[in-house]
């Protein structure tokens, strides 16, 4: 399979509104995820159902894959057609590509919400 690659999102900045407790609830997921194994990035998803999936990058000799990735993969694999939100806990001042392209997979207007290390808020990707 040819390797894919998926242009980077920049965050746009957040204009003050808290999130709801379930995306507070997704944030929390994502730091979790990227805490327990000291991963570049933790994330979570919500599918159709309101069911959550968390997931940290997997970074091996022979396989990569994003925090965002893969909690989409997790989704998927248990069922989920359509992700409602989704959080990222990172570093980063940009969305990765192909996280960002998972969710699209499942849902165009699905809200992506970007977190720093310490749970704060940094912006949401909409597009």
């Amino acid at each position: 399979m040819p390797e894919q690659t998926f242009d980077a999102a920049t965050v746009p900045g957040t204009d003050g509104t808290a999130l709801s407790a379930e995306d507070t609830k997704l944030v929390t997921l994502a730091r979790s995820s990227r805490a327990r194994v000291g991963a570049v990035e933790g994330a979570a998803v919500r599918d159709q159902d309101g069911r959550t999936y968390a997931a940290a990058t997997v970074t091996l000799p022979s396989l990569a894959v994003t925090a965002l990735q893969l909690a989409v993969a997790q989704a998927v694999s248990s069922g989920a057609t359509s992700i409602e939100a989704a959080a990222v806990v990172t570093e980063s001042p940009v969305l990765d590509g192909g996280g960002r392209a998972a969710v699209r997979d499942l849902a165009t207007d699905a809200p992506i919400h970007v977190a720093g290390p310490d749970g704060a808020l940094l912006g949401t990707v909409t597009q």
